[in-house]
């Protein structure tokens, strides 16, 4: 049996059904790969020393990714304005995100699939004159759930 080396993290792709553009596949961070079982406490009659949990579904964080800002011909850029900016009379439309991490080789060690998600917040960093940093758009997404492949 080899040695075990545990994979970097810098080394990751995004994708999203239906925008094609290789531009808005670029990103320097991605959070929120995680879930966890919810419960709810039950009180038995009779007995006061503790409560039985009891789990009640799996609960996900929104999915956060980061990336320099995109002044351009963006179609994530343009799915997020139509979206968060919307009055909600037009239908929101939900995409699959694929998360992979990569190896060293370029082959996918973990793919997360996030089903069903939508823009939820849009953000920019703050413009500062006395800092020389690239501006930084932060896009947040909610989404129904997660599976994840080896």
């Amino acid at each position: 049996m080899g040695v075990y080396y545990p994979p970097v993290n810098f080394y990751f792709k995004l994708s999203f059904t239906g925008i094609s553009s290789a531009l808005d596949y670029a990103f320097q961070e991605v959070s929120g790969l995680n879930s966890e079982m919810g419960y709810e406490e039950i009180q038995e009659g009779g007995e006061n020393r503790f409560k039985y949990k009891v789990p009640s579904g799996a609960k996900y964080n929104n999915l956060v990714v980061k990336r320099g800002l995109v002044t351009f011909n963006s179609q994530l850029a343009q799915w997020c304005n139509d979206t968060v900016l919307s009055d909600l009379s037009a239908k929101v439309e939900p995409k699959n995100i694929t998360v992979m991490l990569m190896d060293a080789n370029g082959k996918a060690l973990m793919t997360w699939s996030f089903v069903n998600a939508w823009p939820v917040k849009w953000s920019v960093s703050d413009l500062e004159s006395s800092k020389g940093e690239i501006s930084i758009e932060s896009i947040e997404f909610a989404y129904n759930y997660y599976k994840f492949v080896t």
